[in-house]
C-alpha cells in the first residue's frame, strides 16, 4: 500500500502520543479507535476523517484544529480564526452577550481587512437575539452599566439589540 500525502500527520500524530507516554493501543482504546487503523494513520497509510482526528485529538489533549492542517482538511488561517474564536467562546470572565459582541467585532476587522471568509464551527454561543453591528455602523460592547464604546469606524452603537439605519448613538441612554 502506497503512502498518502497527509502532510506529516503522522509523524505528528507518533510524537504527540509518545509526548503523552501512549502506547498504541492506550491511544487506539481513548481515541475510539481499532490499534491497526491508527497504526496505519501513524505510518502515512490512511487518511481519516474528521471525525477519527477530533477523537484522537481529544483523547491526546491537542487542538482538533491542528490535526485538522496537517491532514490538509483545514488551512492554516481558518485554524487561527477557529482558535481565536475557541479561545473568545471559553471565556469564564464574560458572559454570552459580550462574546458574542466580541465576536461580531472580530468579525468586522476581519471583513474589513479582506478576509470575509467566516468558517462555520457549528458551534451556537446560545447567546440570544442576535447582536447588529458593523464597521462603521456603530458596534456596541454596552457594560452593566450600558456604557458603549464605538466599534470600528462606529460612533457608539448599543449591543442592546437592532438600531434603526445609521446603527450608532452618542451613548446617551435612559
Amino acid at each position: 500500500m502506497a503512502s498518502l500525502n497527509v502532510g506529516n500527520l503522522g509523524e505528528y500524530l507518533r510524537e504527540q502520543r509518545r509526548t503523552a507516554q501512549l502506547s498504541l493501543r492506550q491511544l487506539a482504546d481513548a481515541a475510539g479507535v481499532s490499534n491497526p487503523y491508527l497504526s496505519q494513520i501513524e505510518r502515512g497509510l490512511r487518511k481519516p476523517s474528521a471525525e477519527v482526528l477530533q477523537q484522537v485529538a481529544k483523547a491526546l489533549r491537542i487542538s482538533a484544529e491542528t490535526l485538522y492542517v496537517r491532514a490538509g482538511i483545514l488551512d492554516e488561517r481558518e485554524r487561527e480564526e477557529l482558535e481565536t474564536r475557541a479561545v473568545i467562546l471559553a471565556d469564564p470572565s464574560i458572559n454570552e452577550r459580550q462574546k458574542n459582541v466580541l465576536l461580531q467585532i472580530y468579525d468586522s476587522f476581519r471583513k474589513e481587512n479582506g478576509f470575509d471568509g467566516v468558517p462555520d464551527t457549528g458551534t451556537d454561543t446560545g447567546a440570544g437575539p442576535e447582536v447588529r453591528g458593523a464597521a462603521g455602523a456603530g458596534s456596541g460592547t454596552g457594560t452593566g452599566a450600558e456604557q458603549d464604546t464605538g466599534g470600528p469606524g462606529g460612533s457608539g452603537g448599543d449591543a442592546r439589540g437592532p438600531r434603526e439605519a445609521g446603527g450608532g448613538d452618542a451613548g446617551n441612554h435612559p
